[in-house]
């Protein structure tokens, strides 16, 4: 099926209910399927076909969905793009991809029209106002373009730690059965209203967000920008029961001055991704908001949700629970075969949301897709009753003189002391033992620790090669577009 149906199937069932709000501006099921329809039309007339790439560069605004929902329409594949990309990095998405056209917003649009001219682009600028002038022209085009399950829908860039980005084809099946599991997963009928504060260009958001929302006949209320105290604001507001986000948007709102003030009583359960929660950070929200996490793990070549805690089930803390409908998960070591209970491997994952493969990378593919099986490069062990840990991503384990050490169980104990907010551990250069374990430090407002008093802190719980011996304290971690802390632009002072 084609994924736009998700739209369609919805706004037929009931077609005045609100699919889609930015604080006082309100889409119903019936006014966003026509704007699809425009959209769809409005590409047509550009000449754009079934198959060809749109590329699709907006902020969390209602103008996303119905771009989104629009170019699905037709048959067009979707390349969703971060907003803050720059003219270099736009003309690449738009080249590797091949995309024909791209829409984007009138507040990023000098990057993406000179990005689009040096790839070959057509660029539509998104502009309030206008744009309904644009659309609203055009000829609708009503009917849903026939897509099989294995067409691709979406091709999703994924950044990975070295090289170019490359394209993940995720197909009409992976996407719609994605959304299906995950609307299970949190029980979600069309009464869920679920804040959208993830990205949607990026797979967390759009699949867990948006396709799962929409799917359920539900409401997405957006934010453009994420920031902790209008998050607070809309919870109340629009009485929101489901919350997505990653580990640094919980610890935000947990120790934001706002939030004692604040009715968060309508949350109903909350998922945690893209990341490693610390169970620090879990246990305090929990307690503070009165409601459940549940964390699960994805990427963008899984759809990407592969694995969560279940509601109805054990929730183990620290646990990126059992794979979800359709899926298997397995660790494995260096010859692929399974290892046993307990000891760390590389976590594979099998079923209906492994992508189809890299777009135009097939050498790539190969190395990553072996007899079926999603290789993550995430290191991680299972339990004996099936629950699965992440331990690290396999090419930031730090390696100190012949011994393994895991960067998530060094910032576990950190994010226990009191005074910290945020920490980051990584392997630094050193000619006595190969690589250092090395800790930023973000400490809580007001709050006062010395590097030596962390130090301390990991060196009585930790063996001692594990400790980091190089600590040193930072207003901010650097973090990518979702929140994500980004390890690899940390700058590692020198003699520290």
């Amino acid at each position: 099926m084609n994924l736009a149906r998700i739209l369609t199937d919805s706004a037929a069932r009931d077609p005045e209910h609100v699919a889609v709000k930015l604080d006082d501006v309100e889409l119903s099921y019936a006014a966003l399927d026509a704007a699809t329809a425009h959209v769809a039309g409005l590409l047509r007339a550009h000449g754009v076909q079934v198959g060809d790439r749109v590329g699709i560069m907006l902020p969390n605004v209602p103008y996303f969905p119905v771009c989104y929902y629009g170019a699905l329409r037709a048959g067009a594949i979707v390349v969703p793009m971060n907003v803050l990309l720059k003219r270099r990095e736009v003309a690449y998405y738009l080249g590797d991809s091949g995309a024909k056209l791209i829409f984007a917003w009138e507040g990023f649009l000098d990057d993406a029209q000179a990005g689009a001219d040096e790839a070959g682009a057509e660029c539509v600028a998104v502009a309030q106002g206008e744009f309904e002038r644009q659309i609203g022209a055009a000829e609708p085009l009503t009917e849903v373009a026939e897509r099989a399950d294995d067409d691709t829908a979406v091709i999703l860039y994924t950044s990975g730690t070295t090289g170019q980005p490359k394209g993940a084809e995720l197909t009409n099946a992976n996407m719609v059965s994605n959304a299906a599991a995950s609307r299970g997963l949190f029980e979600l009928g069309a009464d869920v209203v679920m804040l959208g504060a993830l990205p949607l260009f990026h797979s967390f958001g759009q699949t867990c967000a948006m396709n799962t929302a929409i799917s359920a006949g539900g409401t997405l209320t957006l934010m453009p920008r994420f920031d902790p105290g209008k998050a607070l604001e809309i919870i109340e507001r629009d009485r929101v029961n489901v919350f997505q986000g990653v580990p640094t948007m919980y610890g935000a709102i947990l120790h934001h001055p706002g939030r004692e003030g604040t009715d968060t009583s309508s949350l109903r359960i909350c998922a945690s991704g893209g990341a490693a929660l610390p169970v620090e950070v879990m246990r305090g929200f929990e307690s503070a908001m009165q409601c459940t996490i549940l964390e699960g793990y994805g990427l963008s070549e899984s759809s990407p949700v592969a694995s969560f805690n279940h509601p109805d089930r054990e929730r183990k803390p620290g646990s990126i629970g059992t794979p979800i409908t359709g899926v298997e998960m397995a660790v494995v070591g260096e010859d692929n075969a399974p290892v046993a209970p307990g000891d760390v491997g590389e976590i594979v994952i099998r079923g209906a949301n492994v992508m189809k493969g890299y777009w135009n990378r097939s050498e790539a593919t190969a190395e990553t897709i072996l007899d079926g099986w999603l290789h993550t490069g995430d290191m991680g062990r299972v339990d004996e009753d099936g629950y699965f840990y992440i331990v690290d991503r396999k090419k930031e384990m730090i390696i100190r003189g012949g011994y393994n050490v895991y960067p998530r169980e060094v910032e576990e104990v950190l994010y226990e002391h009191p005074a910290v907010r945020e920490a980051a551990v990584l392997g630094v250069p050193d000619d006595e033992y190969g690589e250092e374990v090395a800790a930023a430090v973000a400490l809580k407002d007001g709050a006062t620790a010395s590097a030596q008093e962390l130090r301390d802190h990991v060196k009585a719980q930790l063996a001692g090669y594990k400790y980091p011996r190089r600590v040193w304290l930072v207003d901010e971690l650097p973090k990518g577009p979702t929140g994500k802390i980004l390890k690899r632009e940390i700058e590692v002072p020198e003699g520290n």
